[in-house]
């Protein structure tokens, strides 16, 4: 991505390396692993991670007053706060066309564990959005566990995970993330997973829309990013994990869609950047 001379978020709030937990480590690959487990068990993945997690290596929290970012975790900082401005230029122009006011979110940057509005987290978790203090959290050394556990790499791929977050907080704002929400509050576990396919699709379609968006503003792709940001989306699929955790899927338990479906969503939010064209609940889900 061409992101030279870009300006850095205001929203930005640091929170390395002030303080630790003691883990095992499970890293995204175990976190994958055990996650499919209990999901197959019937149990709540992020739950059950954290809770082996702590199993593993206790749960003592102390102060890192020697910690300092490498080279290589302050640039992608860096980065992330220049993506962040990205979305918030695009979205603040997309909701303006259509009368709203945009309220961008705050992205939190931690260091192993963080106490969020939804509860506590660990970096197994995996970067996430929460709507009860309107802010996205990440552990940057997921960009690494990307790259080295599942082979998804460049800037643009990273760029697409922050703004599929922010797709989350655009849901918030719309009202369809609580809409979304109540219905699931009310199914059964195999139908509260498909709603929630859908909005993990609608924040693909959201990413793309950005990258679309931020293209025309700032001229940001290069050659290649999009193959990054779709061969990612493909590897995060529900189906790709599964197999490379089990050998075998489990469809009952996807709640983030299939490879082909959030590149087939990111892809159409990159061909239109049209927010309007993101309608992943009214399609039968076979057709997603």
């Amino acid at each position: 991505m061409q992101l030279n001379g870009r300006r850095l978020s205001s929203n930005v709030e640091d929170r390395r390396g002030g303080s630790k937990k003691v883990y095992g480590g499970l890293g995204i690959g175990g976190a994958i692993i055990v996650g499919l487990i209990t999901l197959l068990m019937g149990g709540n993945p992020v739950t059950t991670v954290q809770s082996v997690n702590e199993a593993l290596g206790g749960s003592a929290s102390y102060a890192d007053e020697n910690w300092t970012p490498s080279a290589e975790e302050q640039q992608l900082a860096e980065f992330a706060s220049q993506i962040l401005a990205g979305t918030e230029d695009v979205w603040t122009s997309i909701f303006k066309q259509y009368g709203k006011t945009y309220v961008p979110p705050k992205l939190v940057l931690f260091t192993d564990s963080v106490q969020s509005g939804c509860g506590g987290a660990t970096a197994s978790c995996g970067p996430f959005y929460c709507s009860a203090d309107q802010c996205v959290y990440l552990d940057l050394s997921f960009f690494m566990e990307m790259k080295d556990q599942i082979g998804a790499d460049g800037d643009f791929a990273y760029a697409y995970v922050i703004a599929h977050e922010v797709g989350h907080h655009v849901q918030y704002l719309l009202g369809t993330l609580q809409q979304a929400n109540a219905q699931r509050s009310r199914m059964s576990e195999t139908e509260s997973n498909k709603v929630s396919v859908r909005l993990e699709l609608q924040a693909d379609f959201y990413a793309g829309v950005w990258a679309c968006n931020d293209n025309k503003m700032f001229g940001s792709l290069e050659r290649g990013d999009i193959e990054e940001a779709l061969d990612a989306a493909s590897k995060i699929g529900d189906d790709y994990l599964q197999k490379k955790a089990y050998g075998r899927t489990v469809p009952d338990s996807f709640n983030h869609g299939t490879s082909a479906q959030r590149s087939k969503w990111l892809r159409k939010g990159l061909n239109t950047g049209d927010i309007t064209q993101g309608d992943t609940f009214s399609p039968a889900y076979s057709q997603l």
